[in-house]
């Protein structure tokens, strides 16, 4: 098995033990099963930039803070140090996210660290103890469906309470252990409040997951849960434990004829001044 050079330092460091074997190869990492002092371990062996196949990365990072000056110039300007630092930065915002996200109540995996574009993390598996598989690996029954999606809900219910958004949650970023779903892939994740991309991202994200479970349980397909949640986010209404319906109806306020009535009433007065002061100057012209 090749091993990833980048993974060398924390084998040299005494951090890994060995690698074990490899997991699986996403758009942004590959992932290995390590050994550590501690137990086994999941090593997220981030791509470069170039490699990484996520397109138009700046829709993601809008609205993400760089609290260093000089830091901030340099991602402007896209030189070598601005595009180590940018790396740095979208590597060390899915710990930032896992730590968030975890103390919030929502199912993610434990990070330990994040070292020279490697993050080791938990491991999820199942009750085997084999690495869990992908919601996408899975055929469920229509309760089983159900059951996994509505604990879904509950938690991108609390990833936006805590100003988290995915950006790219579907059945492949989500793992099945024996308790429940677990949300892994975080690194593209929107800020919420600051990000005028979020709404759209996270509407999306949770109309994948309503297609997927869709397959096994029909009715979910139908369900429009992530405008209601976006809604109530909206309005400063939405909390962990809100009670959802999957149901949006947009609101519709009545127009306010008597307002419509007076700004048209106030725009006629206006042209008849205008159309007043411009036939006084004309006939003060022609007196002249």
């Amino acid at each position: 098995m090749r091993i990833p050079k980048t993974l060398a330092p924390l084998l040299e460091e005494g951090l890994i033990d060995h690698v074990i074997q490899p997991l699986r190869s996403g758009k942004e990492a590959d992932l290995f099963v390590v050994a550590t002092r501690d137990g086994v371990r999941c090593a997220k062996v981030y791509k470069e930039a170039r490699q990484r196949s996520f397109r138009q990365a700046g829709l993601y990072q809008e609205g993400r803070t760089v609290r260093d000056s000089r830091r901030g110039r340099a991602m402007a300007r896209k030189s070598r140090f601005g595009r180590h630092e940018r790396e740095d930065i979208w590597q060390n915002a899915e710990v930032d996210a896992l730590f968030l996200l975890a103390d919030a109540g929502v199912r993610v995996p434990t990070p330990y660290l994040c070292l020279d574009g490697v993050l080791l993390m938990e491991l999820i598996v199942d009750a085997a103890g084999n690495p869990a598989p992908r919601l996408s690996d899975l055929i469920l029954t229509a309760t089983e469906a159900s059951t996994i999606h509505a604990a879904l809900m509950r938690d991108v219910a609390r990833m936006l309470c805590a100003g988290v958004v995915h950006g790219d949650l579907s059945e492949y970023n989500v793992l099945l252990d024996e308790t429940g779903p677990v949300i892994i892939d975080l690194p593209q994740h929107l800020n919420a409040a600051a990000n005028n991309n979020a709404a759209a991202f996270f509407v999306r994200d949770i109309d994948h997951l309503a297609a997927f479970f869709g397959r096994f349980a029909p009715p979910l397909a139908a369900t429009d849960y992530g405008r209601e949640m976006w809604a109530l986010f909206k309005a400063q209404a939405l909390q962990p434990d809100t009670p959802l319906t999957g149901i949006y109806r947009p609101e519709s306020t009545p127009p306010d004829v008597a307002q419509v009535l007076r700004e048209i009433d106030a725009a006629r007065r206006e042209e008849e001044h205008r159309r007043a002061r411009l036939a006084s100057q004309a006939e003060a012209n022609h007196t002249d």
